[in-house]
């Protein structure tokens, strides 16, 4: 009997403790994704796995972090947006991909099929977890008529940091044939903003007025820099902004940054086109900072020179 009574104990004392201290990272999955929350229960991020039944994104694939939230819990994403709704919060893809096939992963549909060409999940987990951070891990195929043309393994280190939630992206492709990346002003990684507030781009050396890049002359992109970001401001007197940061061990980059279209996007294809030899993978980096208030600039100048580190 008493030991019937100490294990109830126990039951009822892990209970509490795994409530009360359950102060980390959480991913909680459904049949369209899953949601990352912080240890207090705020939704950081959301990554969709699957295209939802009422969605009007025109893509094929899901595959993309949307809602990317702030710390106070603002979204500075946007998914399938009335001027492009192929458009999908922070994606990676390419609209002239030359294989087996020729593939447009993008949803444009101009310069290649987007018909049976879907970038299919294979898997997200949560590979680490604390109060502090926390890695996602996932994995995807990029199918060609069933077919897979790239295997995908995609980390997402997160964690929040004063006004900002931080998101490190390590992207690795793998070709199955020797496979190239048109030459193109756009695609890539790209992370699409929303676009109910006045908008305005940021660099470097403060407020970037370069004139906006024509989307097929590469060579009207802006020039590579460490980082370029973005701040929305809303009529209630909020700001918040995303900022995406370069890696040096990525290939040359220009930017397609077009404040007609809310967009950031570092463009590896600009410069010319990418061959992806067969089973060499091609490996991608971008630190993703979206955060609350004005471009906090002495925060991103820490966190570019800790990620260009690296």
């Amino acid at each position: 009997m008493k030991r019937l009574v100490l294990a109830g104990c126990c039951v009822a004392l892990w209970g509490f403790w795994g409530i009360a201290g359950e102060g980390v990272y959480t991913l909680g999955k459904d049949d369209l994704g899953a949601t990352l929350k912080a240890p207090d229960g705020r939704e950081v991020l959301r990554y969709a796995t699957k295209k939802a039944p009422d969605s009007k994104c025109t893509a094929s694939s899901a595959c993309f972090f949307h809602p990317v939230n702030t710390p106070s819990g603002l979204a500075v994403t946007d998914h399938a947006p009335d001027d492009h709704r192929h458009h999908r919060g922070v994606f990676l893809a390419w609209y002239a991909v030359r294989g087996a096939k020729d593939a447009d992963f993008w949803g444009w549909g101009q310069f290649a099929p987007t018909k049976g060409r879907v970038i299919e999940n294979r898997g997200i987990e949560l590979a680490s977890a604390d109060k502090q951070k926390a890695e996602l891990a996932i994995r995807n195929a990029w199918l060609a008529d069933g077919e897979v043309m790239l295997n995908e393994e995609l980390t997402a280190a997160v964690r929040q940091q004063d006004v900002a939630t931080v998101v490190d992206l390590t992207y690795k492709l793998t070709a199955t044939a020797d496979t190239k990346l048109d030459q193109s002003s756009f695609a890539g990684f790209s992370v699409r903003c929303r676009k109910d507030g006045e908008f305005r781009y940021w660099g470097p050396e403060g407020e970037a007025k370069l004139p906006v890049p024509h989307y097929l002359k590469a060579e009207t992109d802006w020039p590579a820099a460490d980082w370029y970001g973005c701040t929305i401001a809303f009529k209630d007197g909020k700001t918040v902004g995303a900022v995406v940061i370069d890696h040096p061990d990525n290939p040359p980059t220009k930017w397609h940054n077009n404040r007609g279209v809310w967009f950031i996007n570092p463009c590896i294809t600009a410069p010319g086109p990418i061959t992806l030899k067969k089973g060499e993978p091609l490996t991608l980096r971008y630190r993703l900072v979206a955060h609350d208030g004005p471009t906090p600039a002495e925060l991103v100048k820490s966190l570019t020179s800790e990620w260009r580190k690296r």
